[in-house]
């Protein structure tokens, strides 16, 4: 299987634990993708509060920085797999809890939310360790354009799906099959990370001792910051998105077909861009890529139809990957370069969802306070305004950044 996957994708010097990371991203991309997006439009229905879903949300990520700290110590002391391994068996657990809760999941929702960001925690954390561990500088482009092309491929299919199967069913019929589904893929992503190879733990988790080499690396500096802006974005718009398309339409299949327009060119174009844009040609594509996702957002707002929401999804698709692909290839360069890499990857990983987190919960406090003082239908284009920019900002952050630098080794 794995020789046939090596010739299929052309690249005979890739791993079997390469290959098998490709295909644990790829079974939680669908999991996630086929489920997640409608979590929030399921409290939705329940609840009909704004506030519920931002506290659902901020719960996630307040949570999962907290236990990255915590899987940052488990994978000084066990296996990096099995931490992997955790973080899908708890992912699988908030499937089967919201499952058992029902209908009721809306009065559960910082408890569901808190699962869910314990189960990214330590699935995130194991997974970008191993990213790390796995990957190289010549076959690190090709994996992060090629897991985007997973995440394509479960951005296409599982939502447009899930969509389908709601609008067929009566009442929350349909939400019980998609995360009954989900939970079987993530069944199936632990079966399949029993072939990893075995990562053994050792050193000390100087979790602290990483913080505080933001002040003697100015790299290191700069790519944390850039992931403040990046996360003050995300925290927003990773849920409000969904909830204004379906205010919009009164349809989960519409968002389905949004997911698949924006996938689909999504697809295309995380594996186009892990084949033209080069390590020299990194920062432009992150400006240019940034400032076409910030005008999008006028889009967004401007949209009172389906092709035009359609139209601001496939743009999305389109600059996504040319943002991403090239950014993730700059933070890991930048932390392989960066003092004691080898021994403090873990600890790396741990700093840098800390600020990325930090950004996250920023952009729902402002969320929070602002439907708090405006009627969230009015007050909402205003705070997608500001925090839209985000990626846009990422730009200002990196463009001094040398990897070609090596720091100087300190105490």
């Amino acid at each position: 299987m794995v020789s046939k996957l090596r010739a299929w994708l052309d690249r005979e010097n890739v791993s079997k634990d390469l290959l098998l990371l490709l295909l644990i991203g790829g079974l939680y991309s669908l999991g996630i993708f086929l489920s997640s997006t409608f979590v929030n439009i399921y409290l939705w229905k329940q609840s009909n509060s704004y506030t519920d879903i931002a506290l659902y949300n901020m719960s996630i990520y307040i949570l999962q920085p907290i236990t990255f700290i915590i899987a940052g110590k488990c994978a000084k002391r066990v296996d990096r797999v099995i931490v992997l391994r955790a973080g899908v068996i708890v992912l699988s657990l908030f499937f089967l809890t919201v499952l058992l809760v029902g209908e009721r999941a809306a009065t559960f929702n910082v408890m569901l939310g808190s699962l869910l960001g314990i189960g990214y925690g330590f699935y995130w954390l194991a997974y970008n360790v191993l990213t790390f561990e796995i990957t190289e500088p010549d076959t690190r482009d090709f994996f992060n354009g090629f897991l985007g092309v997973l995440q394509s491929l479960g951005g296409m299919t599982g939502p447009l799906l899930a969509g389908f199967i709601i609008s067929r069913l009566n009442n929350f019929t349909g939400y019980t099959v998609i995360f009954a589904v989900s939970f079987g893929l993530f069944i199936v992503a632990v079966l399949v990370s029993f072939g990893l190879s075995r990562r053994k733990a050792k050193g000390h988790f100087s979790f602290k001792r990483i913080m505080v080499e933001r002040k003697h690396n100015v790299n290191w500096k700069r790519i944390t910051n850039a992931h403040i802006s990046q996360g003050f974005r995300e925290g927003t718009f990773l849920f409000a998105v969904s909830i204004w398309i379906f205010l919009m339409t009164q349809d989960e299949l519409s968002i389905g077909l949004f997911n698949l327009v924006y996938s689909g060119f999504s697809f295309l174009f995380y594996f186009l861009v892990s084949r033209v844009v080069k390590p020299r040609r990194r920062k432009k594509a992150i400006l240019i890529a940034g400032f076409i996702l910030y005008i999008n957002v006028f889009l967004l707002l401007l949209s009172y139809n389906m092709p035009l929401l359609l139209l601001y999804g496939a743009i999305g698709g389109v600059f996504f990957p040319l943002f991403y692909v090239p950014y993730l290839s700059l933070t890991y360069d930048v932390i392989g370069k960066s003092w004691n890499a080898g021994e403090m990857r873990i600890e790396y990983i741990v700093v840098r969802e800390i600020f990325l987190n930090t950004g996250r919960v920023l952009s729902i406090i402002i969320f929070l306070l602002a439907i708090s003082f405006i009627q969230p239908e009015s007050g909402i284009p205003y705070i997608l305004l500001l925090v839209g920019g985000g990626h846009f900002v990422v730009y200002f952050f990196i463009r001094r950044i040398d990897t070609k630098t090596m720091q100087p080794t300190h105490n």
